[in-house]
Formats: C-alpha cells, structure tokens, sequence
C-alpha cells in the first residue's frame, strides 16, 4: 500500500508551509492520516483505505485491529462531500467481514448510513450505502436497526434508481429484512410491489432472481398477495413461464406461483386463462429438479383446497405426480409426495392412486436414505390408508408392514408419527394387525409413546389403541413396558394426546392383568381427575375410567359401591371396603402383607383348590389367560358334583401345607417371599352345594329364594330385626384376624355375617352358577343383592311381562323377594 499525499497552498505566502509530498507503505500511518484537518488529506486517505480493503478479507481485519473503523465511520457526517463519499465507499466494502460487522454493530452506524440514502443524494454514496446495509441485515439485530430507523422505505424508493448496482443492492437488503413476515406486510404497505414486479424486466439476471426470491417470502402474506394481483403480477409471472428465455428464472417463478396459489381465486383464474395445463405440463417436461420440485410444490399449495382438488383431478395431476416418483431426484420426490397427500383428501384421487399403483412404487421409498423422503412417503401412505381398507392392504400386499414398523425407530419425529398413523390405519382389519404384531409392532410403540413431539405422541397412542384389540397385542405391549409411558399421557396438557391415551388405556383394560398393571401405575386416580375436570373430561376418559373399574371389580366395588349384573365376580375379589374421595384401593397382596389393625377386615374370594391352581398356573404362564371362577368343581364317575370328596381332598393338601411348614423353613433362593392367597376350602364347598342344590332348578324364583337361605344358613341363619344388636358379628370377626393373624379372612370362614357378607357371598355364588344379580353397598354395612324376574306365564304370543326389580332378603327371612320400591326392601336397606 503506497499513498503520495500532497499539499498545494492556493496562494504561495510567507504564512503557509512549502507543500510536502509524503509516501507510506504502512496502513497505520494512513489511518493516522484519517485524524487530520485538511479534507485533501482525509479524502485520499480514505480512497487508499478503500483499495487496500478491496484487495481481501485479511486486509479488512488488519485494519479492524489498527483501529481504522472508529475515525472511518465518523468521517460519513463530515461537510466535506469527497470525504464522505469516500468513507462509506470504504466502509461498503470492508462491512462484508465479519470483524468488521461486530464493530459496526457496537458502533450503532445504521442510523448515519441511512441518511445516506436521501433521493437527491449522490449515486456512488447510494450504492455503496446499500452495499454497508445488505451486509448488515444478515443479522437479526441489524435487521430490527435498520427497521427501527425507517431504512425500508428508502430502500424500496431505491429500486427505481438508474443504477443496476444501487438496485441489486437494495434488493438483496430488502430480501433479507422480508425473512421476517411483519417486514413483508411493511413492504406491501409501503407499495413495494410496483417497483418489485417493474425490476422482473431488468436486463441484468441477479436482478430478476433477487426479485422473484423477494417475492416468493413477500406472498407469504395474504396482503402482499392482493395487492400482487392487483399490480397484475400473477399474469406477470405465468407470462415470465411462458417465454424460453427466461427458463433460467421458471424454477423461482413456480414458487412465486405456489404461494398465490393458497389464495382461492387463483386457480380459477389459471383456469380460464388456460394457464392450468402449461402450468401442470411443467410436471411432466424433462426440466431441471428445481423446477420439477417447484411445480410439485405449487400442486401441492393448490390441492389445499376441496374444489381445486376436485379441478386438479378433473386434469389428471395424479398421473403426472406418480411419474415424478421416478426422477433420481430425493427432493423432487418427496414433494411429489407431500402432493399426493394433498390430493389424497380427496377419495376419488385417492382410487385414483390406487388404480395408477402408487403405493407399491411408495414403499421403497420408507427405506430412502433420505429423511426428508422416509417422512414424506410415510405421511401419503397415512393419506392414502385413512378409511381406505383396500389401499390398506395395497400396503400390506406391498410387503410395506416391516419398513412401517422399522420407521417407528427413525431418529425423524415426523416419519415415526406417520409411520404409527399408517399402522394404526391398517390394524383396523384384523388379518393386517396380525401382521403388524408378528413383526414385533407393539414393542416398537414404546419407543414413540416417550417422544417429545405432540404429533409422535398422538399417533403413537392412537396405534397403541388399534393394536390393543388384539389380547396378544395386550400382552407384547404390557411385557415391552408401554404401559407406563402410555399411562404417563394420561396427564399430557395436549388435549388430543390425552384422548388418544385415554382410547388406548380404554381398550388396553379389556384384560384384567393390563388393567391391573395400570391400576398399579396410578392410571385410575389420573383419570379421576381429568373426569372432575370441566376442561379436560372427555367421552373418552370416562370411558377409560369406567373400563378400568369393569376389568377390576373389588375396585370398582370399593369407589362406586355397586356390581352390575354383567360384573362377575370370581377368584381374586375382595372387598376392602368402601374407599373414600382420593383414598386409594391398595392390592390385595399389600393388604394381606400389612400387620393386624383395628380397621375393618378384607374380606376375600378364593375357592380354587391348591392342586387346581398349580395345575392351571402353569397353564397360565403359556396362554397368559385369567384363572376359571371359583365356580370350578370336581366331578364323580356319574357327572355329579361330589362336595365331599373335593373337600377332604382341599383340607389334605393343607394338613400337607401345615406338615412342611412344621418341617421347618425352606431355603429362599430368590430373597423375597413370594405371596400366594390361599385356598378358601369352605367357599368351595358352598359352590358346590349351590351348583347341586341351585341349578338345576329352573324357576328363576325358586333359584333366588334357594341360594338365599344356603347364603343364610352359612353366615349364622335368620336374625331377627330386633336382634341384631345381640349378633355379635364384629367379635367373630376380630376372632378371625387374630386366629388367621391377618387382615384379609377367607368370605367362607365367616359364620356369622351381616348384611354386606351375606350380599357378597349371594354374588359370588349366584355368578358361579350363573343367576344373574347385581350387588349394592349401602351405609352401615348395609348391603343388598337386586335380581329381575318376570312375573306370571308368556301371553298367546310367547311375550313375557316387563321384568320387575326385587331384593333378595338374606338376614331376616331367608329367600323372600321384596319389590324394590317396596317399604320392606326400603326398611331392609336402611337402618
């Protein structure tokens, strides 16, 4: 760097220096020269600064580290005008380093670089004015700077300037403040877009693409797209598709298109302009992937709409979108995808599709290297395959089953939520869901079900409820570990997450050991909270809630104080008593494992003998199926129920239990006891003597009235009203806590019982051989059994009398029916 400067006194005195010619080749000289008072000096200082900037981005960090920005950027408001064009020249070009971006933002010079951009103001000082802006506005804070001080408007009012760099630079600043969308609604209303659709005749290329790509941000707003076609700018740009010389421009042009396109009056008019079939044939030309993919694109804007779906099929598109799966071209390919999702919104594109193959060409394209493709095949195959069956089991014909459940893995959020939408589509028929659940389907939902987009989540769960109708899908799903993350959703603040998790837990319930596992992991207790919600409650959660209760009924019993007549009871209920609001219903082995209290006992059903149980235990473990009821009996060589013989067989196997306990205690290999309930041989026998006594009757009454006194004769026999004080049930039962030094007694080693003992072991014993019964908690220990009988015999047309309700009286006399509205079975029912 070399600078001759030289002083020329304008008339030679006695009082002024002899000029003096000084040459240096160190920058930190000149810019000391940037200090100096003559504006000959500052000016050429300036001019030297700018062409050693020009010569590379070392250069213009060198000087960064002189200090040169400071006295450079206070010399743009200096009178003289030589001197301050020649600063912003200097500084124009050196704000393209990034040393020297961070200076200027410090320095807050935008405001005095605006000012330079007045309409009467010199073109070289304009140009190189926007040039300082264009390389600033690439940061958000400058954009807001620039914003701020009202740089926008003097820049659109600089588009129409004489000089292509001025334009060009102006163009670019604007772009790059319209990647903000209140700066596209600023531009439209600071009339912008005249000037914008005037530069698209520009003669200069870089203009005409910096003015589409300015464009296609600006429409993104609904404002900027009226006022396009108000300046006739959509006939602008299909004219500018329409000429061959501009081709270099039709990829940028599409876009522009594609946005306006959201609009509804814009294919109306490509279509009687007849511009719709030039602007489709863009999908089938042999054109560059950018314009491919920009044509796609616009399709796909278009078919946003039901009625220009409706048009775009009445044109074939769906023919010239499945070609374009063909290109080698990811991009392209996976926008022809996301149209075809678009149009699949309608059904008869969606045949359409079917008819043309699509989905065995879709189907590779799970396994794309490409994520973006992986996503974008996954989510038309979830269009496709929405209340389709056949193109469902296109899908499964296409062997598509196995890269939809791998996808359930991808590392894109989106592919496994449409992954989980297609399999959730498919499971709907049952050949299908078999399928999916042979390939492990179920265990590869849990994965999805901890994902942290909303979208992964709600398919996910919705997959979880097609596939859980299956009851080895329950079992794959609970054995996973899916339960928790699914019961987790349950309290998700996404209002479709939580009823899609409220589906899934509702249909998982259908077993008792998943409903039991759920119950364990707080799913009751989260769903009685959304149920008391306003907001939050929904069909589904009550649904959910009242499946849950129905698969675990000493539950359900304990909260709601009732069992249906379809709640059959069997091995493994108990009555822990009635709950309190909020109170928890512990299992039965955690309250077996507490020590001896006060509280009331928990009275417990198991009449399955211990040779039963170890026999269809292992059977269990291979079919993973609910033990048989308590109904469970042995029959002789003549088909009748033998009571004796099975119970001197129950009470050998305990006199076996008892002798090895005495023997002296076994090894524990694995720590920890395990806990097994056992076997109540009195409740088996009155099974028995119910299904020898009780069924083979056949008049419904006699049956009731039957078992209701085998009930009473079992817990203590008739008690009078007035005697009931003088019972002593309570002592027979705190007798039996410490006798058994448990908690929980056995429902048939209770001899004397009160109202909610007869009316459980009624139900039990009517579920057993099948009477239909419902049981009612009351207060007190009040409890009562309703049963619905038809009265008198058939009319001449076979029809019977409208059932009527009646309460089986089991305490004071024995097998009598009370109507239900009756004062009797008021007075039986209360105190």
């Amino acid at each position: 760097m070399g600078k001759k400067v030289r002083k020329e006194p304008e008339t030679p005195s006695k009082e002024t220096f002899d000029p003096l010619s000084i040459e240096s080749k160190k920058a930190a000289t000149v810019i000391l020269m940037l200090s100096s008072t003559e504006e000959e000096v500052l000016a050429k200082a300036c001019e030297a600064i700018l062409r050693y900037a020009e010569k590379g981005d070392e250069n213009k960090s060198s000087l960064v580290g002189l200090g040169v920005m400071e006295p450079l950027c206070h010399l743009l408001s200096h009178g003289d005008s030589l001197v301050s064009r020649n600063a912003v020249m200097a500084l124009g070009v050196m704000a393209s380093n990034n040393d020297v971006k961070g200076v200027l933002k410090k320095m807050d010079i935008i405001p005095s670089v605006i000012s330079k951009l007045s309409p009467d103001g010199d073109v070289v000082v304009h140009e190189f004015a926007t040039l300082c802006l264009a390389a600033l506005s690439t940061e958000f804070t400058n954009k807001i700077r620039i914003c701020d001080n009202n740089g926008l408007d003097p820049l659109i009012n600089l588009l129409s300037s004489p000089d292509p760099d001025v334009q060009k630079n102006s163009l670019e600043c604007i772009y790059n403040l319209v990647q903000d969308l209140p700066n596209c609604t600023a531009v439209c209303r600071l009339h912008g877009i005249p000037p914008l659709l005037h530069l698209l005749h520009s003669e200069f290329p870089v203009i005409q693409q910096l003015v589409l790509c300015t464009l296609e941000r600006v429409t993104s707003d609904a404002e900027a797209r009226s006022a396009l076609r108000g300046e006739q700018g959509f006939h602008q740009l299909l004219e500018l598709l329409s000429s061959r010389e501009h081709s270099d421009l039709h990829a940028e042009a599409l876009r522009v298109i594609s946005n306006c396109l959201e609009d509804a009056g814009s294919l109306p008019f490509l279509q009687e302009s007849g511009k719709l079939d030039q602007l489709l044939q863009f999908l089938a030309s042999p054109a560059s992937p950018e314009v491919l993919n920009a044509a796609a694109k616009a399709v796909s804007r278009m078919a946003r709409s039901g009625e220009n779906r409706k048009l775009l099929h009445e044109h074939d598109v769906e023919s010239a979108l499945v070609n374009l799966l063909a290109t080698d071209n990811d991009h392209v390919r996976a926008t022809a995808c996301q149209a075809m999702t678009g149009m699949s919104e309608n059904d008869a594109s969606k045949d359409k599709f079917r008819q043309l193959d699509v989905i065995r060409a879709i189907v590779p394209l799970l396994a794309n290297e490409s994520g973006e493709l992986r996503e974008a095949a996954a989510q038309t195959l979830s269009r496709l395959t929405n209340g389709s069956p056949p193109n469902s089991q296109a899908v499964y014909e296409a062997e598509g089953v196995g890269p939809l459940v791998h996808l359930l893995q991808d590392p894109r959020s989106g592919a496994m939520a449409h992954a989980a939408a297609v399999l959730a589509n498919m499971a709907a028929q049952e050949p299908l869901r078999r399928s999916i659940l042979a390939r492990f389907g179920m265990r590869c939902l849990v994965g999805p079900l901890q994902a942290a987009d909303a979208h992964t989540l709600t398919s996910a769960a919705l997959a979880v409820s097609a596939l859980a109708c299956d009851a080895d899908g329950r079992k794959e799903f609970r054995n996973a570990g899916g339960l928790a993350p699914l019961v987790k959703l349950l309290s998700s603040k996404d209002s479709e997450i939580r009823r899609n998790a409220c589906w899934a837990v509702r249909v998982c319930a259908n077993d008792e050991p998943t409903a039991t596992e759920m119950y364990k992991l707080g799913a009751l207790e989260i769903l009685q909270d959304i149920n008391m919600s306003a907001n939050s409650r929904n069909r589904f959660s009550e649904a959910a809630f009242q499946q849950l209760l129905d698969s675990n009924l000493s539950v359900k019993y304990s909260l709601g104080g009732q069992l249906t007549s379809s709640d059959i009871t069997g091995d493994g209920f108990y009555d822990p008593g009635q709950a309190r609001p909020g109170q928890r219903v512990l299992p039965l082995e955690d309250l077996a494992r507490q020590h001896v209290n006060q509280h009331r006992p928990v009275i417990a059903v198991n009449g399955k003998p211990d040779y039963l149980i170890s026999t269809e235990s292992s059977d269990n473990k291979l079919q993973d199926v609910p033990s048989p009821s308590c109904s469970s009996t042995v029959l002789n060589k003549s088909g009748v129920r033998s009571p004796s013989k099975v119970r001197s067989k129950v009470r050998r196997e305990e006199d076996r239990r008892k002798d090895k306990d005495e023997s002296g205690p076994q090894p524990d290999t694995s720590g920890v006891k395990p806990w097994t309930q056992q076997c109540d041989a009195d409740l088996h026998g009155l099974v028995l003597e119910a299904s020898r006594t009780v069924s083979p009757l056949r008049d419904e009454r006699d049956r009731c009235a039957t078992l209701a006194k085998l009930v009473s004769d079992a817990m203590g026999g008739t008690v009078a009203r007035d005697e009931l004080d003088r019972f002593m049930w309570e002592i027979h039962l705190s007798e039996l806590k410490l006798q058994l030094q448990s908690n929980v007694i056995p429902i048939g080693r209770i001899k004397k019982g009160t109202f909610s003992h007869r009316a459980l072991l009624f139900k039990v014993l009517a579920d057993g051989i099948g009477l239909s019964c419902s049981l009612e908690r009351g207060e007190y220990n009040r409890a009562w059994n309703k049963v619905r009988l038809t009265e008198g015999p058939p009319d001449i047309h076979g029809c019977y009398c409208r059932p009527r309700t009646y309460i089986v009286d089991l305490m004071h006399s024995p097998g009598v029916l009370m109507r239900s509205d009756s004062p009797e079975a008021i007075r039986y029912q209360t105190i």
